[in-house]
């Protein structure tokens, strides 16, 4: 796997089911706080005005993530796939303990909390399976580099390089890259690496409360080595294409079925 910078990333702890036993509430692990219900501690309340009143709506958002997550989870050859890496690594899921639905700020259709190893789907944001089933593999990504790589998110560097790992896997095709304007018909070749960077761009200043020449600066000193480690996955999907289902298969030769 990749090398960041001068920093090269340590065999982790692969146990996978246990919360830290103390959780940091200024947001400093997360740069801006995007996931209020990470830190609120505050109990939903399920009673009859609140649904009358549209309070109880989170509690219906978070059925019908559940059960996207769950059609993913038995459909989806993508994230079948990583499920099956992070298995093979020593990080196994139980989705009830490492992907959890709830209520996001409006920008923001998922994330990745590496204090609790969990994967975040935002019900209010990620409303149909084919977002969700895109957010879980890009999460995953992240949860892979975190198992297999001691991920440091409070590392720039190691930030970027998973946000570009991500993106490179699990987001950028030609088709969006064109209708992100991020790509013509003129450059086809540089098409995708541009995509590449601009989501991972807008991810790593989401995350962190960094300027965008910082961001980009971290980007383009790891670009190259994170942009050609394409573990787990083994190729980069293409918009309508039989790429998902290869990586799928091939991933039983490697031990991740």
């Amino acid at each position: 796997m990749t090398l960041i910078g001068n920093t090269p990333f340590k065999e982790p702890d692969k146990t996978n089911n246990k919360p830290p036993t103390s959780i940091p509430t200024d947001g400093s692990q997360w740069g801006y706080d995007l996931y209020p219900d990470r830190r609120s501690g505050q109990e939903t309340s399920n009673s009859v005005t609140n649904y009358l009143t549209g309070k109880g709506k989170e509690n219906l958002d978070k059925i019908r993530c559940e059960r996207n997550v769950y059609r993913c989870i038995k459909e989806s050859p993508l994230v079948k796939l990583m499920m099956g890496a992070l298995k093979a690594s020593g990080c196994a899921i139980d989705i009830r303990r490492h992907i959890s639905c709830e209520d996001c700020a409006p920008t923001v259709s998922g994330g990745y909390d590496p204090i609790m190893n969990q994967v975040v789907i935002c019900q209010n944001t990620a409303r149909k399976v084919g977002l969700v089933q895109a957010v879980l593999t890009h999460e995953m990504v992240h949860m892979f580099d975190f198992c297999r790589n001691n991920l440091d998110f409070k590392n720039l560097d190691h930030l970027a390089c998973t946000e570009i790992r991500a993106a490179n896997l699990a987001h950028c095709s030609f088709v969006s890259a064109f209708l992100n304007g991020d790509a013509s018909f003129f450059y086809i070749k540089e098409a995708h690496q541009n995509c590449v960077k601009n989501k991972a761009l807008s991810s790593v200043i989401a995350a962190r409360d960094v300027s965008k020449e910082e961001a980009m600066i971290a980007i383009d000193r790891v670009f190259d080595r994170c942009y050609a480690d394409l573990e787990p996955i083994g190729r980069r999907i293409r918009r309508n294409s039989t790429d998902i289902d290869k990586a799928y298969e091939e991933g039983f030769y490697y031990g991740y079925g």
